[in-house]
């Protein structure tokens, strides 16, 4: 997906700061400020900047955005958590900026599947290639998300279908191959996948016992 074509929504998580901490409070907004130049320079289209506040889940579901980058001056775990849990229906790489280079945190972070977690030291210029990073680590593991559990499936409809077979062998008297030549004959000719039909057989002898 290209840098124009790439729909983010930031989530700003910092708070009100102290009038005593000027300090913390320039870099908070230096920080900012270059995450949006490196963003707006590399043509990315920023459709919105978000507080992270209660409202926070309800506005990204209505925005549909393709990456979220939290802009954090501390530890964004709370923010994390909730967007952990969307991402679960509708996953999309997070990208995580901030102050904080606290290695719990960051371990915690990236367990909960933030694709970049990016301390201190930011240049604008640095800004695409992290969420180059970010994206191709965030296709690789919802390939590998996919084939794990294209496996699963696999692994249980083997299941469904050697108890299937059982169940013919046991009710009709087939043999192994018989029971599964009855199987595939009659999944091809309802159109389904033969891991569904043994389902549905195991389905119906639970019914009638």
């Amino acid at each position: 997906m290209h840098a124009e074509s790439l729909r983010i929504v930031v989530v700003n998580t910092a708070g009100v700061l102290p009038p005593e901490d000027p300090e913390t409070d320039a870099a908070q907004k230096n920080r900012s400020a270059t995450l949006r130049i490196g963003l707006l320079q590399a043509g990315y289209d920023i459709i919105a900047s978000l507080p992270g506040d209660m409202f926070l889940i309800d506005r990204i579901r209505q925005l549909e955005p393709d990456m979220i980058i939290i802009d954090a001056e501390s530890d964004a775990r709370d923010v994390l958590e909730h967007l952990v849990i969307m991402s679960q229906q509708a996953p999309r790489p997070i990208v995580l900026f901030t102050d904080d280079d606290e290695p719990s945190h960051m371990r915690k972070a990236m367990e909960a599947g933030v694709s970049a977690y990016v301390v201190a030291g930011l240049q604008s210029e640095r800004i695409k290639p992290v969420l180059e990073v970010a994206m191709a680590r965030f296709q690789v593991d919802q390939q590998v998300r996919q084939e794990l559990a294209d496996t699963r499936s696999r692994l249980a409809e083997r299941k469904y279908i050697e108890k299937a077979k059982g169940f013919l062998m046991q009710r009709f008297s087939f043999s192994e191959e018989e029971a599964y030549q009855r199987l595939r004959k009659q999944a091809m000719e309802k159109n389904l996948r033969i891991g569904e039909l043994a389902q549905r057989i195991l389905d119906a002898a639970d019914l009638i016992g």
